[in-house]
């Protein structure tokens, strides 16, 4: 069988909390949950420049992308096919065929004929629309595959926002259907998967009557909306009242998850997030997977997965029988998912390779264009000279190098042993300080000294200065900002040496705070330190604490490397000393949130809100019952839903008591 499923995935990045450079999930553990083979997302609101590996290269699948030409992390539709199960024979972007295929300057409707998808709309059918064919096709909302058994469309069709996306949004369903209604008059099946927005009638969305309130529609005109009659047109059995439109006499596809469960409520796939709607299930049913007619006795099943988090909305899926009948024919469905001759009778002929791939496919992205995966980036090694051998050496050092790699892959630039990084000669006599890194484990460290290849600052004094470790954590809170600890630094020489003292300049030395690594190129020096504010004194001497004299003629000795901060020192003798204890809890109290109102119903903490819509109190915040909102859609009272609750912030005052607090029901 073949499992087709749709996800508006409200950028590809959510589901699951999935972050490519920090999990070592993949996306292909993501499809297992699914059970797919092949997935459509919507809304993956990425850029070109922001895909990477684990997007692209994943292991035993194929991708296609559609992305948004002008707008930048903005709509977006990708199909990934399990290679092992099916390979489209064509792919297309863009529902108009006014794009053109990578690396070509020919549109899909003007190359070969037997590179064409076919049913393009007509340029009547585009004036229409009243937007032009290369604008609707500009917001990367579209992926069309064909397969030998259909043609599926993987579309993100606009949402009804506001006044201003009117004529797109029309557009663009308008010529979405005339594609459709061509191909299917061309003999061909088809499949329109994705996120419509559009909801068919009253039983597939719970605000049906609060929108008809809001917008003074009859239930009538409110099955009459432009969008909703035109999608209601293409499908069989979908509600159009009056006589239908020219051209759309007939419907052409059938809903094939109403079809499994034709009387069941509130099978919604996305939910309201600002309001918090998905627990009561206050939703809307907008997302699809549609059939041609004649495929009505090719699924065994569809359902929407509505337990599966990660999104605004929930993925829908259809499942194809693994016999399915052609003209009267029963034929395994792989063989008619797969380009002629790769299967027969549902076995497998021959293996997917890379000629099987289409121009539009996702690895033939110039960025990751003959790569596998991520590990290519360190396997992979410069061609051996002719007279080079390739004996014991290459064998010895190809030996374990999986292992290398499995230790490598995934650990950041301070993790990695220095013996596995490269390394940069630097000037003769010249002394480096090198990192202590922990050996992994089941590792040898070499016993050879290596160098970092880091940058070295030189002074004026010819000591050179090496920046601050990158694994360095900085200042961690705001006590740290007050408390810098005093550095020290030690330097040692492979040569051998006898311990001197050295006279630094004025304005040789490193600056005052400077917490620094020093090289010293002398080979005849064997330690040195240097203490902030102070000068170098040999670490092999003892000396006697220095003494600080006080405005009041008073003086106290300190140790050498006693910082002010450090306890045993007396805080009230200086007037120059912030104490970050009191300036901690002073900028507690600045910053601490002002304690939560407590709802009416639930005596819970309200959560705040900010007013975004425009009005004298656009930009106001409030308190609101922190609870989800209810199956009603509406605030209800003793209830484990949503209360009236509703407090403006600037109204309330922690201080005063509760019985004066204001609080409104709206």
């Amino acid at each position: 069988m073949v499992r087709i499923t749709t996800w508006n995935v409200n950028g590809i990045r959510n589901p699951f909390g999935y972050q490519p450079w920090r999990d070592k999930r993949t996306f292909a553990a993501m499809f297992d949950i699914l059970e797919a083979d092949i997935v459509v997302f919507q809304e993956t609101k990425i850029q070109r420049k922001d895909l990477v590996d684990d997007m692209v290269l994943v292991p035993g699948w194929d991708c296609y992308w559609s992305l948004p030409k002008h707008k930048k992390g903005y709509a977006g539709v990708v199909i990934y096919t399990r290679q092992s199960v099916c390979a489209p024979i064509r792919a297309e972007e863009g529902i108009t065929g006014a794009l053109c295929p990578p690396g070509s300057t020919t549109s899909f409707s003007d190359g070969p004929q037997d590179q064409q998808i076919g049913g393009y709309p007509s340029q009547a059918q585009l004036e229409a629309s009243l937007v032009d064919a290369t604008t609707l096709d500009s917001e990367g909302r579209c992926v069309i595959l064909e397969f030998p058994a259909f043609v599926l469309f993987g579309v993100y069709s606009p949402a009804n926002r506001d006044e201003t996306r009117d004529e797109f949004r029309l557009g663009f369903v308008d010529v979405l259907d005339a594609r459709i209604r061509n191909l299917v008059a061309m003999g061909k099946r088809v499949i329109l998967t994705g996120d419509l927005n559009i909801s068919r009638e009253e039983l597939d969305t719970a605000n049906a009557e609060a929108a008809m309130r809001k917008n003074g529609y009859t239930a009538e005109e409110y099955m009459s909306t432009p969008a909703r009659r035109m999608f209601n047109q293409l499908l069989d059995g979908g509600k159009v009242l009056g006589e239908r439109d020219q051209g759309r006499e007939k419907p052409i596809l059938w809903d094939i998850c109403r079809g499994f469960h034709p009387t069941r409520k509130g099978m919604f796939t996305c939910w309201e997030q600002k309001v918090n709607a998905r627990p009561g299930n206050y939703g809307a049913r907008i997302d699809y997977v549609l059939s041609s007619l004649d495929m009505k006795a090719w699924f065994s099943y569809s359902n929407i997965q509505e337990g599966l988090m990660g999104s605004d909305h929930c993925p829908v899926y259809a499942v194809i029988k693994d016999q399915i009948d052609v003209n009267g024919e029963m034929v395994h469905t792989l063989d008619l998912m797969n380009p002629q001759g790769m299967f027969m009778d549902g076995l497998r002929q021959r293996e997917y390779s890379t000629k099987d791939m289409l121009p539009m496919s996702g690895k033939l992205i110039p960025e990751f264009d003959g790569r596998r995966n991520i590990k290519d980036m360190f396997t992979r090694k410069p061609p051996l000279a002719k007279s080079q051998s390739t004996a014991t050496p290459l064998a010895s050092a190809e030996e374990g190098e999986d292992a290398k790699i499995d230790e490598i892959v995934g650990l950041s630039r301070d993790q990695i042993p220095q013996a596995d990084l490269p390394t940069a000669p630097l000037a003769n006599g010249q002394t480096t300080v090198t990192e202590t890194v922990p050996p992994v484990a089941g590792k040898k460290r070499s016993s050879a000294p290596t160098s970092t290849n880091r940058p070295l600052k030189r002074s004026r004094s010819g000591v050179s200065v090496q920046a601050a470790p990158a694994n360095s954590k900085g200042q961690q809170s705001l006590k740290g900002f007050f408390t810098k600890p005093t550095a020290t630094a030690q330097v040692s020489s492979a040569a051998p040496s006898t311990t001197q003292e050295i006279e630094v300049q004025s304005g040789a030395g490193p600056k005052p705070g400077l917490e620094a690594a020093i090289v010293i190129h002398s080979n005849d020096t064997e330690s040195l330190t240097y203490q902030k504010d102070r000068e170098p004194i040999d670490s092999t001497t003892p000396t006697s604490p220095p003494a600080t004299q006080d405005p009041d003629g008073s003086t106290d000795t300190l140790s050498a490397q006693t910082s002010p901060f450090k306890k045993g020192v007396d805080m009230e003798d200086s007037d120059k000393v912030h104490d970050p204890i009191q300036s901690k809890e002073c900028w507690s109290k600045l910053f601490t949130k002002p304690a939560a109102p407590r709802c009416e119903s639930h005596d819970e903490p309200c959560k705040t809100m900010l007013t975004k819509k425009s009005g004298m109190n656009c930009g106001r915040s409030f308190w609101m019952c922190a609870r989800p909102l209810g199956p009603s859609g509406a605030k209800e009272k003793n209830t484990q839903w949503r209360c009236p609750t509703f407090i403006w912030c600037s109204d309330w005052n922690p201080n005063l008591p509760t019985t004066t607090t204001t609080t409104t029901t709206t």
